[in-house]
Parts: structure tokens; sequence; C-alpha cells
């Protein structure tokens, strides 16, 4: 599978962590991050990671930034996506079975801790259930594609200016 990946500065350190576990499990990365210790702004790679996979170009994304709630908050405001904050194992579960979660937000210090690997695998094997939660995460896709019909465009939307970053 194909993996958009992008990070912040405070994520950057663990992107080789984060390749070498995806390749342990089959799949590809697709770097999308900052290059560069210097800070830089985390929606920048949260607009980049959240639209490749809304267009289809990636299957899912992972995201890291400080907290992980930044890249979680900018990655959702793309139609299609449905980014989850993940802190433990049980929340990479249910995000994947309960709410077929596409992007994962994770944080600098569940990152840099003996859970990262777990998490990124149970992530990655978890399938949606299905049935009562389709029932739900249908509701999100057809709110999504009433408010585009509303305002006449059928394409995921986020604001990004990605080559503009604080520095």
């Amino acid at each position: 599978m194909k993996v958009a990946a992008g990070w912040d500065h405070r994520g950057r350190q663990f992107h080789r962590r984060l390749e070498r576990v995806l390749e342990k499990l089959g799949h590809e990365l697709l770097d999308m991050g900052c290059d560069s210790d210097d800070p830089s702004d985390y929606p920048d790679s949260a607009f980049r990671v959240a639209n490749a996979v809304a267009r289809g170009e990636c299957a899912r994304g992972v995201l890291i930034c400080g907290t992980g709630m930044g890249m979680s908050i900018a990655a959702n405001k793309v139609d299609g996506v449905r980014a989850a904050l993940v802190y433990d194992e049980e929340t990479a579960r249910v995000s994947r079975t309960h709410n077929n979660a596409n992007v994962l937000c994770l944080g600098e210090s569940t990152a840099d801790s003996p859970l990262f690997e777990p998490i990124i695998g149970l992530w990655f094997n978890s399938t949606f259930e299905g049935g009562r939660h389709k029932r739900r995460v249908d509701k999100i896709t057809r709110y999504e594609s009433e408010r585009n019909h509303k305002a006449g465009t059928d394409q995921p939307r986020a604001p990004c200016d990605c080559s503009q970053s604080a520095r």
C-alpha cells in the first residue's frame, strides 16, 4: 500500500523510523514532510498528505507533530479524510474498525515511545467493521457531499500554501 506521510519539525526525527516500520509491514512511504529541523508549519504537511489520500494517490496517511492535535485538525478540513489522533493501541484499533480512519495522527511523545511500532502495526492491520459504524461514517460522507454540492464543487477542499512555512 502506498502511504503518504508528513511531519513538521517536531515530528521529523521519526520519519526514518516510520519508514522502516512501514517497509516491514509491506507498505511504501511517500515522504511529504518537512526536510529541515527549522520550525515549520504543521498545516502544510497535513494538507499535502490529506489531499493525497482524498484524491486516491495514496491509500492512507500518517502525520506526526508535537501533539498530533494540530495535524488532526488540519487534515480533517479536507473532504474525504478521517484523520484520527491516536495515542495507544485501543485508539489505533477503534479508529480503523469503527471510524474507518484513513489518516493516522501521532504526537511526538507517542512516536518516541515503545508503543510506536505496535500502534502502526495495529492501525495498518485493522479493518473497518462496517455495520452500524458504516452508517455513521456514511453520514459524514453525505454531509461533505451536500456541503460541496451547495458550494458548487465536488473536489476535496483545503487551503494550502505549502510553499510558505514560518521559519
